[in-house]
């Protein structure tokens, strides 16, 4: 499988000499009519280069419409154009291909520990992973590879996957729940599993992820597909327009001479014709459209989440609807201690210190923070539980409380009707003002935990699953867009309204079950929208196969990462809002690029458009507004800022216009701006420098 090592899924530069180098190559070959006639555009550039190369060839031999030089420098320039287009198409696959070389390179056959399935207490054999199949048990133990995608079974470990993650910081693995699942590759390092294996050799997790890297896989997406019919029919548009030119051009110029023999009018060239439909069919994003696409899986793979088709990139840019998990999403996931509330008569310092004293056995992270706010609040410090005697006092389930004895007196914390039981046992009960107490923290969204000395009630400890830092902005942002922000919990629909509104999201679905869960993923499709969530066990299988972007962490169960179209190597909930981003980065990208490119060719129509027809129609000379030096020299000069425009826009289209988080009207609107407008300015400037060149270094 894989050898022990650390990476993570970083971005190449652009322009990697390796990747530079297989890319000229890939170009070349991908010259083959086959592959070009998957994209209608180039194939009709590349039959044009084929027509102008045949014409150059016959005027080489004196039986030439035009000039040799001038009708081989269109040639040129057309097939450096097809050239271009596939280079910008192989670069973005070699990015891909570089990061499944790696992983492939590092992959070999381990020795795997397989168990009998029916009686696993009669040894392991020892036999080579490759020829494990699904349902096999093996045993893995600390040091030994994991030899196959697999559930755990049994057992409970800690493994290094920083070999499929990037992630140096070893993981818990253990039967049960939703961490149960093992990639092949990743190592144990303490105690032992046994695993089911879930995958045939050739199907694992592994083999999939260098298969989507490669991009061996990617499909066009209905976006692409449609923005490709598109494309196509401007292309056949354009191609009868300037097919039907030729015999207009004949007419005119049979006519002006029956009128005046001498007349020098002459009819346009198919050299000339075949330079014209060129520039005016949308070469620039025909030839880009396929690496914008792949670019966008790329970047889905620096960021560590393997998206299982291109089409569920383009989805996460469609999205217009977020299902998020609060726990470890929106919240922490760990309750904190916020707040010591005393009961009347008692002081908050007499509160903070009992509350620490009880919790210095506690290894809880409610225990830890306990200890920690009462040394900041208070300037309380841990005391040695040896040193004061102290007989510490475990949870546990049927009582619901913990504690601490001391030689003289007991202290509990614990959950309030727990307290309450406890007190009335011993004839006591709780002051009215910590009732109220516990009321607010419960409002609030918080969790109360009530601490007693004896039968004396201290106060109440204020507990608060913390809600991140910036996510409340982040949704924000994501408003902004239009997209709806959903929490998902557990909770009470009390303390989930009060969680929602500090960490502002838009609706919440709270005491969700997995049945809420799809229904409410339905509801939202049947009205159209494209919703987004994340899971990772087994009960959000069902809602994951039914959402639009379904991301799977890798820490989950199989059965989630089946029915998910992504998964998140890092298993990190808040992957999601990173996953939209790029997936409409991808969008805007390809509408950026797209307003350009028919920006662009209006533009060339007052550069080749005179120039073309100045022979057959000389008053067309007064619409050379560019003032090019002659008809020649602006067609190769047009034909060449074609071709080179391609090679300008590949770094755009392959690491994306930058992103920021706005409506569709705002992006529209300053991609008219600065696409729309650059794409009419730049070809006059550019033209313009190029014919300077040409008549400077004598060329026309």
């Amino acid at each position: 499988m894989l050898q022990q090592h650390t990476h993570s899924h970083q971005p190449r530069p652009l322009f990697d000499p390796q990747i530079m180098r297989g890319a000229i190559m890939a170009a070349v070959r991908k010259l083959d009519p086959r592959h070009q006639v998957r994209n209608p555009v180039m194939f009709v550039v590349e039959v044009g280069s084929v027509l102008t190369t045949g014409l150059a060839i016959q005027a080489s031999l004196g039986q030439g419409e035009a000039s040799p030089g001038f009708i081989w420098a269109i040639a040129l320039w057309l097939w450096f154009t097809v050239l271009f287009a596939n280079f910008a198409e192989a670069v973005a696959e070699g990015r891909g291909k570089a990061q499944a070389a790696t992983l492939r390179q590092s992959r070999r056959d381990v020795q795997a520990k397989q168990l009998s399935s029916t009686d696993r207490s009669r040894g392991y054999t020892t036999v080579p992973s490759t020829s494990l199949r699904k349902g096999d048990l093996v045993l893995v133990e600390a040091g030994d590879s994991i030899p196959g995608d697999g559930d755990v079974i049994d057992g409970v470990a800690s493994v290094d996957e920083s070999a499929i993650t990037g992630e140096s910081a070893p993981v818990i693995r253990e039967s049960g729940g939703d961490r149960s699942a093992v990639t092949g590759g990743t190592r144990v390092l303490s105690d032992w599993l046994i695993v089911r294996i879930t995958a045939n050799p050739g199907e694992t997790f592994l083999d999939r992820m260098i298969e989507m890297v490669e991009g061996a896989k990617r499909q066009k997406t209905p976006n692409e597909i449609a923005l490709n019919i598109l494309l196509a029919s401007l292309t056949i548009i354009f191609l009868f327009a300037t097919v039907t030119l030729l015999p207009f051009s004949l007419y005119s110029v049979a006519a002006v001479k029956a009128l005046d023999p001498a007349s020098s009018a002459a009819p346009v060239t198919v050299t000339v014709l075949v330079a014209l439909l060129v520039c005016l069919i949308p070469t620039t994003i025909g030839g880009l459209l396929s690496a914008i696409g792949i670019a966008g899986m790329d970047r889905m793979i620096q960021a560590n989440v393997i998206a299982m088709s291109g089409r569920a990139v383009e989805a996460a840019g469609d999205v217009d609807v977020l299902l998020l998990d609060k726990t470890g999403t929106i919240t922490l996931g760990n309750r904190q201690a916020t707040a010591f509330l005393p009961a009347p008569g008692i002081s908050a310092a007499r509160l903070a210190d009992a509350a620490q004293l009880a919790s210095l056995a506690d290894e809880t992270p409610e225990g830890r923070s306990i200890v920690v706010l009462a040394k900041e609040q208070y300037g309380i410090r841990e005391r040695s539980i040896h040193a004061l005697e102290a007989e510490f006092i475990p949870f546990s389930a049927q009582t619901r409380m913990s504690g601490v004895q001391v030689p003289d007196r007991t202290i509990w914390k614990g959950a309030v009707d727990a307290i309450e039981r406890y007190l009335q046992d011993r004839r006591a009960a709780l002051p009215a003002q910590v009732r109220a107490d516990v009321e607010t923290i419960a409002k609030a969204g918080g969790t109360p935990l009530v601490v007693v000395e004896d039968v004396t009630v201290l106060g109440v400890i204020q507990l608060k699953d913390i809600v991140k830092g910036g996510i409340k902005e982040r949704f924000g942002a994501l408003r902004q867009m239009g997209i709806k922000t959903v929490m998902i919990t557990g909770d009470n629909p009390l303390t989930a309204a009060a969680i929602a509104a500090e960490a502002g999201v838009d609706d919440f679905l709270a005491q969700a079950t997995p049945e809420n869960k799809l229904e409410l993923i339905r509801e939202y499709q049947r009205g159209g929208r494209l919703v987004a969530m994340t899971g990772d066990g087994t009960n959000d299988a069902p809602a994951l196969a039914q959402a639009d972007v379904a991301v799977a962490m890798n820490s989950g169960t199989q059965a989630a990462k089946e029915a998910g179209n992504m998964v998140d190597l890092d298993s990190n909930p808040t992957k999601l809002i990173e996953v939209v981003e790029i997936g409409k980065q991808l969008l805007m990208t390809r509408g950026a690029l797209t307003t350009f490119s028919i920006a662009n060719d209006i533009a060339k129509y007052f550069a080749i458009i005179p120039a073309a027809f100045a022979t057959t129609y000389p008053a067309l000379n007064r619409l050379n507004i560019m003032r090019l030096a002659s008809p020649q020299s602006a067609i190769i000069a047009a034909v060449i800022f074609n071709a080179l425009v391609i090679v300008g826009l590949i770094p755009l289209a392959l690491r994306g216009i930058a992103y920021r988080p706005v409506g569709a009207a705002l992006v529209l609107r300053r991609n008219l701006l600065i696409y729309g407008l650059g794409g009419l300015i730049v070809p006059f400037i550019g033209i313009k420098l190029i014919d300077m060149l040409l008549v400077g270094l004598g060329l026309v």
